[in-house]
């Protein structure tokens, strides 16, 4: 039973992965701290600490399908920490010769910590692929649509025209720098944890970092510069990058989403029959994507605070702020997974209409051309009164209903100095896009 619906067999299909759940159940942490006690024995083994009798002993015990559950629940429930009963509960497995050599040297936090790193850098590859994935359909789309004219639009009015294909660019710039954001961050994050009770590995000696390297070459993990048990920026900047990643995608989601209302129609999310439906109007078809991508999104960023304030940990080992990540870290990388499926899918089907676009551009009779034909007019008029002028002709336009070009022409201004092909010409969206394709290729570049 569960009250979170990213867990739900139900809910769960709308929230989140299946993949990602898997990476981060319990299940696969169990699994990853036996990872760490195997591990932790073959290095020591190797480094003539622990017999490789015992080492092979515990390698082979520590499966997860063995262990205990119930038990270890009522020793976790006992301890606070499930640590010590999955070592016992190994020990006992691996034999009375073997069993005492597990866990040698280490702390409840070694191996915890070591194993929510194993658990990331699984999930790290899953939103590796997602955004990868997302970013090429999004590069399509922007090369295809490069010199779709549209209506650009600031607080939610025309404002001058753009490209379709330069719209996608703005949504893909931000996921291409969230790629080079997920290489930079890996190295951080993706480091062992291993210093023992208070961090300085005294029970293993002068062998302490010999042990450290050797068990971070055996995980493949980047070894640390020091003990992490109360420096927490590692995990901190991976819910971060969720919710920075969150972000793009939610400005994505509003974009389409004002853009399928029914009175714009530019664009629609993929169709599959039934999505987006309704139980009583047949004809609807809502942006079901977009509303969970914001949805997940919001979730994640309502958690990086909570784990931003764990990282005010006391002294050498955290007293409550520690414990408050296992809430937030799972459901940061199944929320942002699922965010991420959603966008792809949009990225790789979304149903643009030119047609449309072209036909919302000319609603308003050539008044997205004001900035344009007061630019092409300063020149001859002067900037403040071009300014003027424009907006005399664009109050006459929306008063009497008419073409911005037949509002120019009444004026003494326009007309004593151009003719109407002259004035029509400037009131031309397709000539007024800027360097709107060369940002496209600028951001396509990047891929």
């Amino acid at each position: 039973m569960t009250v979170n619906p990213a867990d739900s067999p139900v809910l769960g299909a709308l929230y989140g992965t299946d993949a990602m759940r898997a990476v981060m159940s319990e299940t696969r942490f169990l699994q990853s701290m036996l990872d760490v006690e195997a591990a932790l024995a073959r290095a020591q083994a190797r480094l003539g600490i622990v017999p490789a009798e015992a080492a092979a002993a515990i390698t082979a015990a520590a499966r997860a399908e063995s262990l205990d559950l119930p038990a270890l629940a009522t020793a976790t429930r006992n301890t606070g920490y499930p640590v010590v009963g999955l070592v016992k509960q190994l020990s006992a497995l691996a034999g009375p010769e073997a069993g005492r050599w597990t866990h040698w040297g280490a702390t409840t936090q070694d191996i915890m910590d070591s194993a929510v790193v194993l658990q990331l850098r699984e999930a790290l590859k899953l939103l590796r692929a997602e955004l990868a994935a997302t970013i090429q359909g999004f590069g399509r789309m922007a090369r295809a649509h490069a010199g779709t004219v549209m209506a650009g639009r600031t607080h939610l009015q025309h404002a001058l025209p753009v490209t379709f294909g330069y719209k996608v660019a703005i949504w893909l710039s931000p996921l291409i720098t969230m790629q080079e954001r997920l290489d930079q961050l890996e190295p951080r994050a993706l480091r062992l944890q291993f210093g023992g009770a208070a961090g300085t590995l005294a029970s293993l000696g002068e062998q302490g970092l010999a042990v450290h390297e050797e068990l971070a070459r055996e995980l493949s993990l980047h070894p640390a510069d020091i003990t992490w048990h109360v420096a927490r920026d590692g995990l901190a900047e991976v819910v971060t990058f969720c919710g920075l990643l969150c972000g793009a995608l939610s400005k994505i989601a509003t974009d389409i989403m004002l853009m399928m209302q029914t009175e714009v129609a530019e664009v629609n999310e993929p169709h599959v029959t039934g999505r987006g439906g309704s139980s009583t109007m047949p004809q609807k078809r809502n942006p079901i994507s977009c509303e969970y991508i914001l949805a997940q999104s919001r979730g994640v960023h309502a958690l990086v605070g909570q784990m931003l304030s764990a990282m005010a940990q006391d002294l050498e080992r955290g007293t409550g702020p520690w414990q408050t990540e296992p809430l937030v870290l799972g459901q940061t990388l199944v929320l942002t997974h699922g965010a991420l499926a959603q966008a792809r899918f949009l990225s790789e089907g979304l149903v643009v209409d030119p047609a449309r676009m072209r036909h919302n551009l000319a609603s308003t009779g050539g008044l997205i051309a004001g900035e344009q034909v007061m630019m092409g007019l300063a020149p001859v008029l002067g900037r403040g009164e071009a300014h003027h002028v424009v907006n005399r002709a664009c109050d006459q336009a929306i008063a009497h209903g008419i073409p911005l070009a037949e509002a120019l022409m009444q004026e003494e201004a326009v007309a004593s100095q151009l003719d109407a092909a002259a004035v029509a010409a400037l009131c031309e969206p397709e000539s007024y896009l800027g360097s709107a394709r060369q940002f496209v290729e600028r951001v396509l570049a990047r891929l």
